[in-house]
């Protein structure tokens, strides 16, 4: 049976000596304060004994000849198939000679321990009494008889410790106990207590196969926040508290990559269908008028999702994949720029995408602009270059909906632009700074941040080339 090889491998490692009483320990006056205890049907002299050699620290080590003696009914012990085996070998009962009998227990040493033989004294008092219910009532309890009971192949005491570790919640230090047993309990019989602390084996192949147990929790978390709970604000708030504070953030950067990909996929087809010349065509107008009303409610929702992804990102330092992504958008900006020139549509259908838009650009940018999250020279190029024409839209849009929609938003994005810009090789710089033009369209004391940017383009287009000419120097 697998019990009893597990068991046996468990005892050949963690289990103390047994001898014979040839020589039997000193008492010391601390254990002969106690009397011996004494069991119904005794018949048999067990001493417990420290073991010296299994202390943990070296410069404290236990008294040798402390011991606590049992009076105990072999009967009894041959419920632990360790004791069984030692007793068939050597437990031969002859009144005349040694009515009583005596075997020898070592007991491994804990110095830290005011009760060094209390665990052992209740597995042979279950041995005896088989009243587990009423000596394991606590992790506590069954934490401290389990390594006794594994270590004296006593197994009905084995299945009632891990029977009531898994019908019970333990604390962090009990896990760690029970982590630290794991490698001696018996697979079948433990099975569902194994699987609170770790994956099972098959389970484990197959996740390894998509993603990780920790990966699979996480995106759930995040599906959750943004999709299915009753109190949206409450439920971010705490799974954003769990992803900033879980330890591996590689896979947090993971989780949000595909969290934050699989919402601008579903956003570029909602905003597409919009845009879609097939669509308007195949579509009577009142038809095409409720479904649009569908898809722009749904595309605001989506980059409400994309927002607060985005927020995550920024917060943890891992938003480098999403600004790349971001910077690629070339078609989904060209179709919210044919939805924002429809200005009866956004406003009757999505008032607020303007708004959140400009900020999943905005709080990217300025992520790349202050260093947050580092990017190549390349995509800082196309971040600018592909939303640039967004923004010029969104600036002019007359009579914004949001009080202070285009004094805010726009306008840092117009500075974050324009300092990203700076960043840039020269000729880079002068291409896009053309098509800033449009931020000027306020007095001039008002759009102070373009005139920084083109004195300082001038002021950099005008110096000598640097670096070295022709060669090494």
């Amino acid at each position: 049976m697998s019990l009893r090889k597990r068991q046996r491998s468990a005892s050949s490692s963690r289990l103390s000596s047994l001898s014979s009483p040839a020589s039997p320990p000193r008492p010391v006056a601390a254990s002969a304060s106690s009397p011996p205890l004494s069991f119904p049907g005794a018949d048999l002299l067990l001493r417990l004994h420290l073991d010296p050699s299994s202390a943990d620290d070296a410069d404290v080590k236990p008294d040798p000849a402390a011991f606590l003696d049992l009076h105990v009914s072999s009967a009894s012990l041959l419920r632990s198939r360790y004791f069984a085996a030692l007793l068939s070998d050597r437990w031969c009962p002859d009144p005349s000679s040694s009515p009583a009998g005596r075997l020898s227990l070592a007991v491994p040493a804990a110095p830290s321990c005011a009760r060094p033989f209390h665990a052992h004294v209740e597995v042979v008092r279950l041995l005896h009494t088989l009243d587990f219910a009423g000596a394991i009532r606590s992790p506590a309890d069954a934490l401290d008889i389990l390594p006794v009971a594994l270590q004296l192949l006593f197994d009905a005491c084995v299945e009632a410790c891990i029977r009531f570790l898994e019908a019970v919640p333990w604390s962090e230090e009990e896990e760690a106990r029970v982590l630290d047993l794991a490698p001696l309990l018996p697979g079948d019989e433990a099975a569902d207590l194994l699987a609170r602390v770790s994956l099972p084996p098959a389970a484990a192949a197959g996740e390894a196969a998509a993603r990780s147990p920790s990966e699979a929790m996480l995106h759930g978390l995040i599906h959750s926040a943004i999709h299915g709970h009753p109190v949206p604000a409450a439920t971010k708030a705490f799974v954003a508290m769990l992803l900033k504070d879980y330890p591996s953030r590689d896979c947090v950067h993971k989780v949000l990559d595909e969290a934050f990909l699989s919402r601008l996929d579903t956003v570029k087809e909602l905003l597409g269908k919009y845009a879609s010349p097939d669509f308007r065509i195949a579509v009577d107008s009142d038809e095409r008028e409720a479904i649009q009303k569908l898809n722009l409610h749904s595309a605001v929702l989506n980059v409400k999702h994309l927002l607060w992804l985005i927020e995550r990102m920024v917060d943890m330092r891992v938003a480098d994949n999403a600004v790349k992504l971001w910077s690629e958008q070339v078609a989904l900006a060209a179709d919210l720029q044919k939805l924002l020139n429809d200005a009866d549509m956004w406003r009757n259908m999505a008032p607020g995408l303007p708004m959140l838009v400009t900020r999943c650009t905005l709080r990217l940018a300025h992520s790349v602009m202050i260093g947050e999250t580092l990017v190549p020279r390349q995509v800082r190029m196309k971040l600018v270059k592909s939303w640039l024409p967004v923004l010029n839209v969104c600036r002019d849009i007359t009579q914004p909906m949001h009080s202070g929609y285009k004094s805010s938003n726009c306008q840092e994005l117009e500075e974050t632009f324009l300092k990203i810009i700076s960043t840039l090789s020269v000729p880079d710089a002068q291409e896009l700074l053309q098509q800033c033009l449009g931020f000027s369209t306020r007095n001039v004391d008002d759009c102070q941040h373009l005139v920084t940017a083109f004195k300082t383009w001038f002021r950099r287009a005008s110096r000598d080339p640097q670096g070295p000419q022709g060669g090494e120097d």
